[in-house]
């Protein structure tokens, strides 16, 4: 349209985010790489499982990052810092993070072991309680224990996005089963952008009701 400014049309709009999904993909693999380098070469072997735990531990603080760029991603072409915003994200939320997702491989790691229907649904619930855990600690400031109650709470209370949330978890499983983990790994960024688009609701939640 004659009156928009440059950077700002839906040409642009769409580089624009194109480009932030891209230049966060790659902080994401950069900041979780040497993990995911031993991730993708490990042989699918249950005594390989503590090795893999370990691998996976730096993904942890990278998605973090990376939800807390993409929430503050702008649509304008002409002012786009993607990178600044990923690494303020890491260096704000990465000791938070870390221990979500320490506590969820410690959960997860020993149920993979023999999973049966019962270690199924604690890998599901778990899952899915440290979805809502990362966005949380990614976009608020909380205490740690605080946002572990939170999350579980919000499990229940945005039911919504807990089944979008369990959608989303089938497609991650998807695309590892059709292809393999460096897919899922390569994919990281959009689906960090689709956990961020089903968790509006549970932000608006927390930002109404639990941040004075």
């Amino acid at each position: 349209m004659l009156g928009e400014r440059f950077g700002t049309g839906l040409l642009s709009r769409a580089a624009a985010l194109i480009y932030t999904l891209l230049a966060v993909q790659l902080l994401v693999l950069v900041t979780a790489g040497p993990g995911l380098v031993l991730l993708v070469f490990l042989e699918r072997d249950v005594s390989n499982l503590p090795l893999a735990a370990l691998g996976g531990l730096p993904a942890g603080p990278a998605l973090s990052a990376a939800i807390y760029a993409l929430d503050r991603r702008r649509l304008d072409l002409t002012d786009l810092h993607p990178g600044t915003a990923f690494v303020r994200g890491y260096r704000l939320n990465a000791v938070g993070a870390l221990k979500v997702w320490g506590l969820w491989l410690l959960v997860v790691t020993p149920n993979l072991v023999d999973p049966g229907v019962p270690q199924l649904i604690v890998i599901a619930g778990a899952t899915l309680w440290m979805l809502n855990a990362l966005v949380v600690t990614s976009l608020f400031v909380f205490r740690f224990r605080d946002v572990a109650r939170l999350s579980a709470y919000l499990l229940i209370r945005s039911f919504g996005v807990t089944v979008s949330n369990a959608c989303l978890i089938v497609v991650a499983l998807a695309v590892v089963w059709l292809w393999s983990e460096a897919a899922l790994a390569l994919a990281m960024s959009l689906l960090v952008l689709m956990l961020l688009s089903n968790a509006r609701p549970l932000v608006e939640v927390v930002r109404k009701e639990f941040v004075a």
